[in-house]
């Protein structure tokens, strides 16, 4: 997955042209040029208004990501996938064992707020027993370092094709914010036990 794609460099490229245009709407008000500070402010909501059904839009159409056993699901340079998978004899729960990395070659990362859930083919959602030995997901990690940790999973024996949701629990939803990010409408990715 690659570090960025070309709707993070359009987002911030729209976030500097959105400072400036307000605060040159702001320093033409108190000049008292409130017509033409007027004026940019209506243009700029345009172009708010069409990025955003732009964002919403192809957040309805965009499939939703599957991730296999063993690939990594990244955000920047933190990423996380499943490793490995138990079922009790009973198929009334799951240990899922997840591996956390940094990639980025000089700053260690950690994703704030992270959590896992579990998801079946009916879209029922199951969140994971705490275990007072799982590792948090949160943990900051060195360059280049990983840990693995598990989540246990208590789950109807009629729960089919299981698989681990990544979101964040905290913190402001900046992909509702960038195309192709999720976010609005679109289906969380799923990384798959199977």
């Amino acid at each position: 997955m690659p570090l960025m794609n070309v709707y993070e460099p359009l987002f911030l490229l729209l976030a500097l042209v959105t400072l400036v245009t307000w605060t040159t709407a702001l320093v033409l008000a108190v000049s008292g040029r409130l017509r033409r500070a007027g004026r940019i402010l209506r243009r700029w909501s345009i172009g708010a208004a069409i990025y955003f059904a732009v964002v919403i839009v192809v957040s309805a159409v965009q499939p939703r990501r599957d991730f296999a056993p063993g690939e990594p699901q990244c955000f920047d340079d933190w990423c996380i996938a499943v490793v490995g998978r138990h079922s009790s004899p009973d198929a009334k729960s799951v240990d899922v064992v997840l591996r956390v990395s940094n990639r980025a070659k000089r700053v260690p990362m950690g994703e704030r707020g992270a959590a896992v859930y579990l998801v079946d083919a009916q879209g029922r959602r199951f969140a994971p027993d705490p275990q007072g030995s799982d590792t948090p997901l949160d943990t900051v990690i060195g360059p280049g370092e990983s840990f693995e940790t598990s989540r246990h999973f208590r789950v109807p024996v009629d729960a089919a094709n299981p698989a681990i949701v990544y979101a964040h629990a905290t913190g402001f939803p900046i992909g509702w914010l960038i195309i192709t990010e999720g976010g609005w409408f679109a289906k969380p990715a799923r990384m798959e036990l199977n």
